[in-house]
């Protein structure tokens, strides 16, 4: 089955999509030299809700989540496949992507919310009508898995996307905040590490690293690195010259972590971008044998020779008060400091 036939069996045939305004979506970037960005939200808006990778284990999840959205005055619109099954994946690859499609086609719907990571959405990128993300620029929320999306709509749109809390996540008041801050009032983002408290002499807590001193600017990019080092190789992938980049992972052996490090390396991407932050490696650790190299140690062999302003353990990744990082935008980077201040502002 073609892309033609293929879109046309889930209903987003070609009369979905205008391409009077635009380029075709390959070509967006280099043509309109400009991002497409969602607008701003606000109370009694409509959210989609998707799971474009991992199965949702049980309907307590989808129940938060909509109290979550409730909580700050949105209606919730569930992708039609939302509680499906095919193995480990939320559904077949063309269940979900008819979700996604039919988000970004509603005109009712003003941001996509992923309600879960896990795996399964690079199964989606070549089969995506870019077209009609690209006529439809809309708010896309998430992180882990989500990465491949988040980078291949900037790759081929321009689209400005968001990593950050999923639908299952833990919103605790600080990351309802940092919502608030971007999405109802588009506030330009600045992030650092939570300080140490006045009972404490010094930092113990959420410490951050400097791996090389600096300040720099450049557009922000990046996700999970499982993820980043799959896409290497494809046309999903963004171009990271005058970029900075963020990576986290989780549940990753040393030796793994290694290889997609020395795949960035061999790839070239290392060498092209102006900055560099580590967030968080939860429960990665050794992989046994004789031992193992540690993360700080990849980080000195990898990026430290770069000579470029990098640091490690802002607050990015698998953990509760994460950063909410618009990706595809301009931004400053202290790395003495930790401390990311976002010069152009995600949402219109």
């Amino acid at each position: 089955m073609n892309k033609r036939d293929f879109l046309k069996a889930l209903g987003i045939g070609a009369g979905a999509v205008s391409l009077s305004t635009i380029a075709r979506a390959g070509d967006y970037i280099a043509t309109a030299g400009k991002l497409l960005k969602g607008s701003v939200l606000k109370a009694g808006d409509t959210i989609g809700l998707i799971a474009p990778a991992g199965a949702v284990e049980d309907e307590e999840s989808i129940t938060m989540a909509k109290e979550v959205f409730s909580y700050f005055g949105f209606s919730v619109k569930e992708g039609k496949n939302l509680r499906a099954r095919y193995g480990n994946l939320a559904g077949t690859d063309q269940q979900r992507l008819e979700d996604l499609h039919g988000m970004f086609a509603d005109k009712s719907v003003k941001a996509i919310v992923c309600i879960r990571g896990g795996n399964g959405a690079s199964r989606l990128l070549q089969h995506i009508d870019y077209d009609l993300v690209a006529n439809n620029p809309k708010i896309l929320l998430g992180y882990s898995d989500v990465t491949a999306l988040l980078l291949a709509f900037y790759a081929k749109v321009g689209l400005v996307s968001f990593h950050g809390v999923v639908g299952i996540s833990t919103w605790s008041n600080y990351v309802a905040k940092l919502f608030k801050d971007q999405f109802f009032d588009n506030k330009l983002a600045s992030f650092e590490n939570p300080k140490k408290s006045d009972s404490q002499i010094i930092q113990y807590k959420d410490r951050i690293q400097t791996i090389t001193p600096g300040v720099v600017e450049g557009t922000i990019l990046g996700g999970n690195l499982t993820l980043l080092a799959g896409l290497c190789g494809s046309p999903y992938l963004p171009d990271f010259r005058d970029t900075i980049l963020f990576i986290e992972e989780i549940d990753e052996k040393s030796d793994r972590l290694d290889r997609m490090f020395c795949q960035l390396m061999n790839t070239g991407i290392l060498s092209q971008i102006k900055g560099f932050i580590f967030g968080k490696c939860t429960n990665c650790g050794p992989s046994g044998g004789y031992g193992a190299l540690t993360v700080e140690q990849m980080l000195n062999d990898y990026i430290k020779p770069l000579g470029i302003p990098a640091y490690s353990g802002a607050m990015i990744g698998h953990i509760s008060d994460q950063f909410l990082m618009p990706v595809g935008v301009r931004a400053r980077m202290d790395a003495t400091l930790g401390k990311i201040e976002y010069l152009e502002r995600s949402l219109i």
